[in-house]
């Protein structure tokens, strides 16, 4: 858009990790530093980055319907301080779970973990539990609320108590999602994944938003508030498009074989 990095603005980098704490350590100490937007990427960081600023505008991308997790008051009128871009994360979590039960066809228990603490995580729950009875699958819940307890719950983890693992909608999972790769692979469980630089690094597959796609459009809010617009006055926008990707060395190496109907779907393959 013309914006040269160091004249017509700075950019300042927080990764937190997916740890809450630290997220709002990072967004008081923004804020007292008097930005001029925050730019938050996971529902939890935006719901936190919210609850410990008081003027800051605020620009997010959002898994979860940022209406019910009291991010805005409506998407066409958000209100207050905050708009942003809803990405559909949880409310394709059905959709995932059918995709994976057609990549492992004898799939009957899955395992999934999150912080349950975490209010994205727990709509994604909800979703899970109820696309899990639809299709006659037993969704195991493990509740992580620090990188320590699931490292202790990987390691605790028998290769027989669950057929594959589904990721949550949690940015601390998300951060710390090598763990779960090295620990499905010597399992030898299948992983399916909402991020798709996951399945880069090792995961099986994963279906999910154009995260990138999603970037551009906000980098358009950032700008307008930038020059002065109310954010409460930016309806939210959603960004539709979905990206399937398989990843075949994966799969070979868990002994996994891909049906050839899965292949031609995939958006991208990983050989």
């Amino acid at each position: 858009m013309g914006f040269v990095e160091g004249k017509q603005f700075v950019l300042n980098i927080r990764n937190t990790h997916g740890d809450l704490k630290a997220v709002e350590e990072a967004a008081k100490d923004l804020e007292q530093q008097k930005v001029d937007v925050i730019y938050t990427a996971a529902t939890s960081v935006s719901l936190a980055t919210k609850r410990v600023t008081v003027n800051t505008p605020i620009v997010f991308v959002a898994g979860t319907d940022p209406v019910a997790v009291q991010l805005v008051e409506s998407i066409r009128r958000p209100g207050g301080r905050l708009t942003g871009m809803h990405i559909p994360v949880t409310y394709v979590t059905g959709k995932r779970l059918e995709l994976l039960r057609e990549i492992v066809p004898n799939l009957h228990r899955v395992v999934t973990f999150y912080n349950p603490h975490n209010p994205s995580a727990i709509e994604f729950a909800k979703e899970a539990q109820e696309a899990a009875r639809r299709l006659g699958l037993q969704l195991i819940e493990r509740h992580v609320a620090s990188v320590e307890e699931l490292k202790k719950t990987l390691q605790a983890f028998g290769a027989g108590e669950a057929d594959a693992y589904f990721a949550a909608s949690d940015a601390m999972l998300d951060t710390e999602a090598r763990y779960i790769i090295d620990m499905a692979k010597a399992k030898r469980l299948p992983t399916m994944f909402y991020l798709q630089g996951v399945v880069e690094e090792g995961g099986l597959a994963s279906y999910s938003p154009d995260f990138k796609e999603a970037g551009r459009l906000s980098a358009t809010y950032v700008r307008r508030i930038l020059a002065g617009t109310n954010p409460g006055d930016l309806p939210v926008e959603q960004s539709d498009r979905l990206v399937f990707l398989i990843n075949l060395k994966t799969a070979k190496e868990i002994g996994l074989p891909i049906p050839e109907s899965i292949l031609v779907r995939a958006d991208k393959v990983i050989e």
